[in-house]
């Protein structure tokens, strides 16, 4: 067995959106870290994306556009197709938050948020399959949807419309998954817990005081998120089909509170 072969992306041209900052750059580090010959990073601001992007180096390649609306999709499928035959991976990764009270969550609230976090990742697959399609002969085209632990349980914040979206993204995965693996595309999530970013500024400005609430006492890094989306992007993940995976310190899976009470007065 070939280790650098089971986890290597040599060769390997990806799509990373929402990739100018945050879990993006991470993961469009990590894809240059293990070898992809390019990968597109996009965002709405210009002078962000291309900053990032002379960042990362040569192969990192930014194209800028809003990608909130149909029309923006279509531009950067059309934008893709121009540059590439084939696309290998696809990680959706843009996303939006929004937090109000219960009494005064507005409606563009809920829009703006449902719309880039769920409907923006199924017609941006959907406008990509046929690149997705050509990749997808020896090997698997793999598509990467980052959804959050807030997709798997609640938080304590008034975020309405971005914990239902970031379920819906969890069980849109498995919808599509089961759909695509038809075409040698294999559809999988992660869902992120604590990490530093623009959406995580509690996180990025504390990271000692977010800390406290993980079980393995430290927020994540940058080898964390890219590990796990090597690991999805790579031939070691070729058989994890549909699945969510929580990248977070134990939050979702075992955490319980130093002061909870046993039951059993123990």
């Amino acid at each position: 067995m070939d280790f650098s072969k089971l986890f290597g992306l040599e060769g390997r041209v990806a799509v990373v959106t929402g990739g100018s900052r945050g879990i993006g750059e991470m993961i469009a580090e990590g894809f240059i870290a293990a070898g992809c010959a390019r990968v597109y990073i996009t965002a709405r601001k210009v002078a962000v994306v291309e900053e990032t992007a002379a960042r990362l180096g040569e192969r990192c390649i930014a194209i800028a556009g809003d990608i909130s609306n149909v029309a923006g999709i279509e531009q950067l499928a059309a934008d893709l197709a121009a540059r590439e035959e084939r696309i290998d991976i696809l990680v959706n990764n843009a996303g939006a938050a929004w937090g109000a009270d219960f009494e005064d969550f507005p409606e563009v609230g809920w829009d703006k948020v449902m719309d880039l976090n769920v409907k923006t990742p199924f017609f941006l697959t959907q406008k990509l399959h046929g690149l997705l399609k050509a990749a997808a002969h020896d090997r698997p085209a793999k598509v990467i949807n980052i959804a959050s632990i807030d997709g798997l349980r609640i938080n304590p914040w008034e975020t309405y419309s971005y914990q239902a979206s970031k379920a819906a993204l969890v069980h849109l995965t498995k919808r599509m998954a089961a759909r695509l693996i038809r075409d040698n595309i294999v559809v999988s999530c992660i869902c992120p817990g604590a990490f530093p970013s623009e959406m995580n500024k509690a996180a990025a400005r504390n990271p000692e005081a977010s800390s406290k609430g993980v079980p393995s006492r430290r927020v994540g890094t940058v080898e964390d998120m890219a590990g796990g989306a090597i690991f999805l992007a790579s031939r070691a993940g070729d058989y994890v089909v549909g699945t969510p995976l929580p990248i977070d310190g134990g939050i979702v899976n075992g955490w319980i509170p130093e002061n909870a009470i046993d039951p059993s007065g123990h």
